[in-house]
């Protein structure tokens, strides 16, 4: 039997939803943003968006009541917070639904479902299908039991004491990256990387050592090379009712992705294409592992085979969500719809032409190597196609002022990290 909080059933309709709903956010970046902008727009209603700092491009917002928690990034704290705060809001007549920004959100709301369903509509998958699946292991065993293309893949235990490795067994170029993203994010140790760039065997061991000596104790995934820079990277967002029944999707190819350490990877402007092929690849997985709600797959176009390649997929809204309302379903509608309202969420591919961009033309313009995508891309900003969901208009002076800076702060960071190095694109995600 689902588990409903307090004042479930005063929400009768979507006319209750402005008076009963509450969404609690966690975390402040584009995502945490991207909420409130959408919670505004659909419903009118004003998200509390909880931090343990201060990010003024969210706190800025005259749409949220921003909160900043101390001890908020540690589970203790995390969840203690959250179950104050749902008892607090039950008295108040309130019907909380609780929203993570960032994967160690997800990841901790997820754990600790059956405690927070007390207080909070969860709209997260339970921790055991969420554990498995973003182990990278075995997300590639079930691609390769449904038929889905992935890279070439090796599997390396990373002992504290080991043998020397063979580095003659695998070609080359290569990508290195953990298994487990969720124990790598909880390390820091000297030479970490989200990912190994590898060229020649003599890197591969400084990798493999590296990961050896630190407190990392799963193995270390050495990948096939898919080639090609950014723009052959594809983005698709998906949401799933409770039959696992693919509702809702939306996707682009990826422009140009984040090159500055703390972000490498991240994508910053997507150009809307549908490809039918990655479509009917997720529905399959998402229906074989019985999925409910949001979901982000990691693709990639092999242009020696022209297949395109799964990578990952995350258990949540990525940070670039804002392109499904972009393509024509205001992202936070399905979830209030499926675990709210409690209604058949109808099927909808979200692909009217969009451009979803954090970064100003400048950027594209010097960093966007394909002659033609540059050029659409450069198009969508002309003809008013291109939108920065941090650039809402309904908000206040300072949000605006907060996201002039971010904005600039974006074209220095390019700068640095890109055009003055001569640095390579980020490949993988």
């Amino acid at each position: 039997m689902p588990t409903y909080p307090p004042n479930f059933d005063l929400i009768r309709g979507e006319e209750d939803l402005k008076d009963r709903l509450q969404p609690v956010v966690c975390g402040a970046d584009i995502l945490g943003y991207t909420y409130v902008r959408c919670y505004q727009d659909a419903y009118g209603i004003r998200p509390l968006v909880l931090s343990s700092i201060d990010v003024k491009i969210t706190s800025s917002s005259k749409l949220c009541d921003y909160r900043v928690v101390p001890g908020l990034n540690s589970e203790e704290g995390l969840i203690s917070t959250l179950l104050d705060l749902g008892r607090q809001l039950a008295a108040e007549g309130k019907v909380p639904i609780l929203h993570g920004s960032a994967d160690w959100n997800t990841r901790m709301i997820s754990l600790h479902k059956a405690e927070l369903e007390q207080w909070y509509v969860v709209p997260y998958i339970d921790f055991a299908l969420l554990d498995e699946i973003t182990q990278k292991r075995r997300f590639y065993e079930i691609c390769e039991e449904l038929g889905i293309a992935y890279p070439k893949t090796w599997y390396i235990p990373c002992p504290t004491e080991h043998e020397p490795l063979d580095t003659s067994a695998f070609p080359y170029p290569l990508i290195a990256k953990p298994s487990n993203s969720a124990a790598w994010d909880d390390i820091e140790f000297p030479g970490k990387k989200k990912i190994y760039e590898i060229e020649t065997p003599e890197e591969l061991t400084q990798a493999f050592e590296a990961v050896c000596a630190s407190p990392y104790e799963h193995d270390l995934i050495v990948q096939d090379f898919v080639p090609g820079d950014d723009d052959a990277i594809r983005s698709l967002t998906t949401f799933s009712d409770a039959e696992g029944r693919l509702r809702v999707v939306s996707g682009g190819r990826v422009a140009l992705q984040d090159h500055s350490p703390l972000a490498l990877g991240n994508p910053v402007c997507i150009l809307g294409e549908k490809v039918d092929k990655i479509i009917e690849d997720a529905s399959r997985f998402l229906e074989h592992v019985g999925y409910r709600g949001y979901a982000n797959f990691d693709i990639k176009f092999d242009s020696r085979d022209g297949s395109y390649r799964f990578f990952e997929v995350n258990t949540r809204p990525g940070k670039n969500t804002f392109y499904v309302t972009l393509g024509g379903v205001n992202y936070v509608k399905p979830i209030v719809e499926e675990y709210v309202l409690r209604r058949e969420v109808a099927r909808v591919d979200a692909y009217k032409p969009f451009l979803y961009t954090v970064v100003p033309p400048k950027v594209v313009r010097k960093s966007v190597k394909d002659d033609a995508l540059r050029a659409d891309v450069l198009a969508a900003y002309r003809d008013g196609r291109a939108t920065n969901p941090l650039g809402n208009p309904r908000d206040g002076l300072m949000h605006k002022l907060w996201v002039a800076l971010y904005t600039q702060n974006q074209v220095r960071k390019f700068k640095r990290y890109l055009w003055d190095t001569g640095g390579k694109q980020a490949n993988v995600d």
